[in-house]
């Protein structure tokens, strides 16, 4: 959790696998990169990055902490906020998503829509529709 101009927010970091070299993905769902340190064979040791204001982190597998490729399943889900459900959803998939959930209104007031991204890595694509 970090503060800037005054607001606090929570800026998850999501683990990749040690030796990773890649992570256009992101970029391709839509995200900014503000900076990346790779390590001395080139692979990626740590990585910022926003989605329309939402920052998260890359970062790789440390000595207590597993991507969900070597947890053998959902390590967090990260929910994002936006707009406009379908037209996230759709991004992340043509980028290499696998929907998990499609889109849906439900009765607790929120359309959602799930993914996972090609680190194992489950979204939460969603927006307040109304109150139940």
């Amino acid at each position: 959790m970090t503060t800037t101009a005054g607001k606090t927010y929570f800026a998850p970091e999501l683990h990749i696998p040690n030796g990773t070299y890649n992570i256009d993905f992101y970029t391709r769902f839509g995200a900014t990169e503000h900076f990346c340190f790779r390590n001395n064979d080139n692979s990626i040791h740590v990585a910022e990055l926003d989605f329309n204001g939402a920052i998260f982190h890359l970062h790789e597998t440390m000595r207590d902490a597993l991507e969900p490729i070597s947890a053998k399943g959902v390590t967090a889900v990260i929910g994002l906020f936006v707009p406009d459900v379908h037209e996230v959803m759709q991004k992340a998939i043509q980028a290499g998503a696998i929907e998990i959930n499609p889109v849906e209104d439900h009765d607790y007031g929120y359309r959602q829509g799930m993914f996972k991204d090609p680190f194992g890595h489950y979204w939460q694509i969603q927006k307040k529709i109304h109150l139940p």
